[in-house]
């Protein structure tokens, strides 16, 4: 047994890989179980330090890749986490929008959120692990990332502030018409038991809680795809990206409360987001073909990054000073339209 919890997996040894998962279980269990065991509105004060307290255990798990695996990995860690977390704030414009369509009650949202997170453990999993796989086939494939990274940073900075038609998502119209759905919520529950309306029969429909748990883990898809490349261009180590990634968007769940209420204060900050995607994926081709394979310090990575974040919030708290609110005060950065 000991031999086995010693042996690697993606080139780290499976009882680091066990460690993370326990934390991230516990940390699950304990929040579903305990904190939300009834639901309830959540405030800004309890969100922030709910906040903090995810944000702390993610910096210790840090500490502790840095003790275990260097100061490279550790590094690698936290300049991934710091990225990811700064990306995640795209989805707190999206998801405020989406229970805003399916009139989600804020005492709903939280445990919505909770069981989105659980989806979003297994399906950035899976898509980091094909990047991995890629990156490990040839090596070629992070100039695509890279490229991808630097185009969209582009369009972002120069893109419009179009809202995001819930109502005409390609997937929303989709699962309309193949899905059983009910018109009102049932409390909490994703899936309820009604009488068909034709035949009188007992049938299982979904409620509007599930289609937006649906929607908004598909609209984690769609940032996963600028989320995912933009750690791979920090570092090609398959256990810094997923444990980094995974443990910023732990936390964003308690964060989005506070966030949401005043996502009218950062309209800004999606041009600091665009030139981060800009600045990681020129980095790559600076490595490659400028610096001759030396490897970018990722402390500077760091650095630059929390720089860019630093100066995209203090610009939009100051243009958006004195309680004057944007006329739609929930923008978003992507569409699949």
């Amino acid at each position: 047994m000991i031999e086995i919890f010693s042996a690697d997996w993606l080139g780290t040894p499976i009882w680091f890989w066990a460690a993370f998962l326990a934390i991230v279980i516990v940390l699950t269990a304990f929040d579903l179980g305990f904190l939300h065991k009834e639901d309830r509105e959540m405030g800004i004060g309890e969100s922030l330090k709910l906040s903090a307290f995810y944000i702390s255990v993610a910096l210790l798990f840090g500490v502790w890749v840095w003790v275990e695996r260097g100061p490279v990995s550790g590094m690698e860690y936290f300049t991934g986490f710091f990225i990811e977390k700064a990306l995640s704030i795209d989805n707190v414009f999206v998801i405020s929008l989406i229970f805003s369509y399916f009139a989600i009650p804020a005492k709903y949202q939280y445990r919505a959120l909770l069981w989105g997170i659980v989806a979003v453990i297994v399906l950035r999993g899976l898509m980091i692990a094909g990047g991995a796989a890629l990156l490990a086939e040839a090596y070629w494939v992070l100039y695509l990332f890279a490229a991808f990274l630097i185009v969209t940073g582009i369009k972002m900075f120069f893109a419009g502030d179009t809202p995001m038609d819930v109502g005409n998502n390609r997937a929303v119209r989709w699962i309309s018409r193949h899905m059983r759905l009910t018109k009102e919520l049932h409390g909490h529950r994703f899936v309820v038991r009604i009488p068909d309306p034709k035949t009188g029969k007992i049938v299982r429909a979904a409620t509007p809680l599930l289609l937006a748990l649906v929607v908004i883990n598909l609209a984690d898809l769609v940032f996963a795809v600028d989320s995912v490349p933009a750690i791979f261009a920090i570092t090609t180590d398959t256990f810094i990206v997923y444990t980094s990634n995974i443990f910023a968007i732990l936390g964003l769940r308690a964060l989005y409360f506070a966030l949401a209420a005043m996502v009218h204060r950062f309209h800004y900050l999606k041009y600091a987001l665009a030139a981060i995607l800009v600045f990681i994926g020129s980095k790559i081709f600076v490595t490659d073909f400028v610096l001759g394979g030396d490897k970018f310090p990722p402390w500077l990575s760091l650095a630059v990054s929390a720089a860019l974040i630093a100066a995209g919030v203090m610009y939009s708290l100051w243009k958006t000073r004195g309680g004057h609110e944007l006329h739609n005060p929930v923008q978003v950065l992507k569409s699949d339209q």
